[in-house]
């Protein structure tokens, strides 16, 4: 009875400890929409303020917002640490003569560059916004980079995206 009793106490212990790394992931995405979430309805009060309210309600609201990007940045953070098998990618090979040289919104790429082999397809599984008509995500290097199709330009860049 004695075994019983220790092993019953033993697995009541053992078993939430288990549990904890699959509540905290699911728990930090949850987090991570509410953070956006809070975002919208923080920048929707800003626009309110802007239009209707003082001086001092103005500032109140945009720091509302510069707390909810923080949040939102942080738990971003969180749930790429919880989840790094899915940002770790194999190594990047571009195109003939590539060189890394780090970019930013308005740099133009060679059609070379966000060719088919360079797409990321799947930008849902990396919880990327979805590409407007005539735009593509491109992994670049470790980056992340959304690019118009036409004309190469780059529109938005995330820096060290892939592990």
């Amino acid at each position: 009875m004695r075994k019983l009793m220790m092993t019953v106490l033993a697995a009541s212990v053992a078993v939430p400890t288990l549990a904890i790394p699959t509540m905290a992931s699911a728990q930090s995405y949850h987090e991570a929409r509410e953070s956006q979430r809070d975002v919208r309805d923080a920048k929707r009060d800003l626009r309110q303020a802007e239009r209707h309210g003082d001086r001092r309600d103005v500032r109140d609201a945009r720091g509302d917002v510069r707390h909810a990007q923080r949040e939102a940045r942080e738990d971003w953070r969180d749930y790429r640490k919880a989840h790094r098998d899915v940002y770790r990618r194999p190594a990047y090979r571009g195109p003939s003569g590539y060189r890394y040289r780090p970019v930013s919104v308005g740099h133009r790429f060679q059609p070379a560059y966000y060719g088919d082999r360079y797409w990321v397809r799947d930008y849902a599984r990396y919880r990327l916004p979805a590409p407007r008509a005539g735009m593509r995500w491109v992994r670049y290097n470790n980056d992340v980079v959304l690019i118009n199709v036409r004309t190469g330009r780059v529109a938005s860049v995330y820096t060290g995206f892939f592990w």
